[in-house]
């Protein structure tokens, strides 16, 4: 253990850059899906088939794969940005697919009953929206998008393979230097743990909030 004292502070370090690339890239694939989750759902068949796409495909492709193309091959297209903002622009391209579907799922365990029954005492689709459907459908969404707060917090391990310094690519590093794989790789669990406890307990508190009590 005597590596993880001598190197705690670059661990907490690397610790704290996969906490900010697990926020970042959430935060861009919430934003993302919301806009095709509506596009799922939306009147229009264009952008029903844009979602559908979208969905389709980067819902089949490894995590890896799309974060290599964000880091490598996004620059040989004109597309030069830090290590850091392109491993959160694969994360977030990746985990918004899942996020459309969660979104739309949620849209549609909203009967549409209640929505024409809103139109006809005179509200406007955006007040029906605001109103009615997402009070109803956040809820049945707070689990799923409380897991993928989880997946991207274990997602964005795949920055080592890029060379960005989370908490992954720091323990590899000095795995390499001291060979102390049980001490270091342990280590990285815990905190791996712990971000993850601290996603599920809030999403917890989020679910017991917003619970109808019958």
């Amino acid at each position: 253990m005597n590596v993880v004292a001598d190197h705690l502070g670059e661990i907490l370090a690397g610790f704290g850059r996969t906490v900010l690339l697990t926020v970042a890239g959430y935060t861009a694939a919430l934003l993302l899906g919301g806009v095709l989750g509506l596009c799922r759902v939306a009147p229009l068949r264009v952008l029903r088939a844009v979602g559908a796409v979208y969905v389709h495909t980067f819902r089949n492709l490894p995590l890896l794969l799309v974060v290599v193309v964000s880091v490598f091959v996004l620059p040989q297209l004109g597309l030069t940005l830090p290590l850091e903002p392109s491993l959160v622009v694969g994360l977030s391209l990746y985990v918004a697919g899942y996020v459309c579907e969660i979104l739309r799922s949620g849209l549609e365990t909203v009967p549409v009953g209640q929505i024409e029954a809103g139109r006809a005492l005179g509200l406007t689709t955006g007040q029906c929206l605001r109103l009615i459907v997402l009070p109803q459908a956040l809820r049945a969404m707070i689990q799923p998008l409380g897991n993928m707060f989880i997946a991207c917090a274990l997602g964005s391990a795949v920055g080592s393979v890029a060379g960005v310094n989370e908490l992954s690519g720091v323990i590899r590093q000095l795995n390499v230097q001291y060979v102390e794989p049980l001490a270091l790789f342990g280590t990285a669990t815990l905190l791996y743990v712990a971000l993850t406890l601290a996603g599920g307990m809030a999403t917890g508190a989020l679910e017991r909030r917003f619970r109808i009590h019958r």
